[in-house]
Formats: structure tokens, sequence, C-alpha cells
């Protein structure tokens, strides 16, 4: 369907009452052409081109259909992990060793069709590959690398990244998770917060303090006694990831599992930067996501005898959809070369960030009313992104925190950190 001249969708025929089935089924959506209004799929090569439609076709054929009940049920679906390892994605930009090697333009696509389709879905491998896989490509060994990323590539190894700690999100730079050379291993001790993967990963990246005051990467793998990872229950967002709750009590990690290329709180930036840039992609692919429902949907439902998409308030809103979407998609475009040029800063990424997770939270909470009381109900999937694009504005630091990133680097002033009156 071309973005230009979408074609009206016939009215749904009506479902004898009673039967529990929604008078107006949810809409197929089209390719990616439908929200493509200055043609950007243009700029793509036939390979990238040929890759996005192969990830979208999988997650509108594998994932859509079934994901709704284990998001109910706050599940992971662990019978997609062979399915994606076949899509050979995973690592996304990493080089060698059996990873992809993405351009940041071909990874963006990728992850923005992860996104459109399931943000927990997009969120467990850019934990995996964005993260974890990005850690040990950046700030591993030669030995390290080739030890670990291989079984990671084929997602025959599931990677977690711990950072985050109950005492600090924004602040992390201060983590107080210790790490004590004794002998041929570290000993580990202190706890994580909202570590996604963490409960059935296989290797958990953990942050820690050493006695030099610096912060390392250290690899920790599964069964390594100390190491408990509880799930966080009660999530209203992102329910399928399973993000838990660590403690590390006197976890021994032997000492060529410490990352060899992490030495300070800069070489973790690094890595952040890297994931920010994913996040910023999966807040437009979610955003796609309620544009594309709410305009299917409103072609398809009549109410006083016409099409939702004959009136001039809809009309008016689905135009600033795809407005927002399109300055989303060109801007992002422009970081994803910038990033590719060597060209990149985390303030750029940053601002990307900032304005796209406040775009698609509108966006979705606009779908969310089109759709009216089909809105909030699971089966059109826009319920699901409106909370799952909560935890995607949170994490990798709100729009605040990015604010004053850029804040900082275009003013020259560090607002960070608030100064007592008087001094």
């Amino acid at each position: 369907m071309n973005a230009t001249r979408g074609t009206a969708v016939g009215s749904a025929q009506s479902i004898p009452e009673g039967d529990g089935h929604p008078l107006v089924e949810p809409p197929v959506l089209g390719g990616p052409e439908e929200s493509d209004y200055y043609l950007l799929g243009d700029l793509l090569t036939d390979e990238q081109q040929a890759l996005r439609h192969q990830v979208r076709d999988f997650m509108d054929r594998e994932v859509t259909p079934i994901i709704n009940p284990y998001w109910e049920r706050a599940e992971f679906p662990h019978e997609l992990v062979p399915k994606l390892a076949r899509l050979g994605i995973a690592g996304f930009q990493v080089s060698g060793d059996g990873c992809p090697g993405m351009s940041n333009v071909t990874a963006g696509v990728v992850i923005l069709e992860l996104a459109r389709g399931d943000l927990s879905v997009s969120t467990f491998m850019g934990v995996h590959s964005a993260l974890a896989m990005t850690s040990i490509g950046l700030l591993g060994s030669k030995e390290q690398r080739q030890r670990f990323l291989p079984p990671m590539a084929r997602l025959e190894k599931i990677g977690a990244f711990g950072l985050t700690e109950p005492a600090h999100g924004s602040d992390v730079v201060k983590l107080e998770t210790t790490a004590r050379r004794e002998g041929d291993s570290y000993v580990l001790n202190g706890h994580k917060r909202w570590i996604g993967n963490a409960t059935f990963a296989d290797y958990v990246i953990i942050w820690a303090r050493g006695e030099d005051g610096h912060v390392g990467g250290y690899v920790v793998e599964k069964g390594t006694p100390g190491f408990d990872a509880q799930v966080i229950t009660g999530k209203t967002a992102l329910r399928c990831v399973q993000n838990a709750q660590i403690s590390l009590t006197d976890v021994r990690v032997p000492a060529e599992n410490r990352l060899a290329g992490g030495h300070t709180f800069r070489d973790t930036e690094e890595v952040l930067l890297a994931s920010r840039f994913c996040v910023a992609w999966e807040s437009v692919g979610a955003a796609i996501a309620g544009y594309e429902t709410a305009l299917a949907y409103a072609k398809q439902r009549h109410q006083f005898g016409m099409p939702l998409a004959s009136f001039q308030l809809v009309q008016y809103r689905l135009a600033r959809m795809l407005a927002d979407i399109t300055d989303m998609v060109c801007m992002q475009y422009r970081l994803s070369q910038l990033m590719d040029e060597g060209k990149f800063s985390m303030p750029r990424v940053a601002l990307a960030k900032m304005h796209y997770t406040e775009r698609a939270r509108a966006i979705l909470a606009d779908a969310r009313d089109m759709l009216g009381g089909n809105g909030i109900v699971l089966d059109y999937h826009v319920a699901r992104h409106l909370c799952d694009i909560e935890a995607i504005d949170t994490y990798e630091g709100t729009d605040t925190v990015q604010a004053l990133i850029v804040g900082r680097d275009i003013t020259g002033y560090n607002a960070f950190v608030p100064v007592a009156a008087g001094r």
C-alpha cells in the first residue's frame, strides 16, 4: 500500500454478540511504505530493504499472533529464541566472531521493525545485543571475544547487563557494587536492579567498583555461587521482559572474565552510547505501530454510517502522527549516518532518545484514543505498546536526564547536581 494513496478498507462484518469476539477485527497492517511518507526507504540498499522486510514479516508472522498471552501472564516467550536466532541479527553492529557487523543504519531499521512488532522482544534483543554483546565487543580482549561472542551470536547463550542499582539509576556513576581481587579471581558484592534477561541469562556483565575506585565489567556465568536473581513482579510495562533484582554475595569470578578494555566508567559510557542509540530506534518503531494501527482501524471502523477516516478530526490527528514519525525517521536516519561516519557524541544520541520517546508516547496515546474502547484491550496491540513505551521512556535515561546531557553540551553548564543555597 502506498503511503500517499492508501486504499480504504471495507467495514468489518458484524459478529454475533456474546461470543467474546470484537465487532471490528484487529486490522492487518501493511508494509514499511505505509508510514514512509518521504520515501526514505529509497535510500536503503537492496540488502537493507530485504532484511527490513524479513524482520517485519517475522514479527507479524511469529510474534504478533502469540505475544499478548505472554504479556498478560508476564512470561517471556522462550519459544521465540531459536526462531530469532535464524534471523542472524544478534549482535547488531558488533563485527567478527560470528556477529553480523551491521552498519548503524542497518541496525536501526532492524531495531525499528523489532519494536514495531513488540517492545518486549526488541528489549530482549537490545539487552542481549546492544548491551551485553557490545560490552564484550568493545571492551573484551581477543580471547574474550572468541570465547563469548560466537554462542551469543547464535543465541545459544543469552546475555544480560548489570549496571543499575537499587539506589543508583540516573546517578549510576556512583555505583556501590564492589570487586575485590583474591588470587586468580575477583570477588563481587552488592546489588543490582532492573536487569533484563538476568533470571535466565548465561552471561551477566556486572559492573563493579574495584579497589582502585574505578569501574570495570565482569562476566558472571550462569550457576556461579552467590549470584541470586529474583524476577521483579507487578510491572505494568514490558511485562514479558524478565527484569531482576540481583544480590551478589561473595560471587567469585575468574580473573579472565574481567573485561580487559574496561578501566573507568568512561569505558562503560561507550556501551551506553551505543545502546541509547538503539533505544531511540525502538521509540520510532513503537510510534509507527501506533500510527499504522490507527490508520488501518480508522478506515475499517464505521460510526454514524461513515468510516472514521472520513471525519476531519480523525484526519487531522493522523496527519499529525505522520508528521511526527517523518520527523523522527529523518532525524534518526541522519544520526545513523553520523554514527557510521564516526561523528557521534552522547549529546547527539541523547537528543534523539529524548525527543522520540516523548513523541512516541503522544502518538500511542492518540492511537489508543482513536480506537475507543478497543484501544484498551490487547487484541489490537496498541494497549500493549502504550504500556510498554513507559519503560522505554525511562530506561537508558529519562527524557529529563537526556535533556540535561544536551543542555550541558549547548550551554557549557552542568545542571545535573543541584548546588546548595549560599554556595
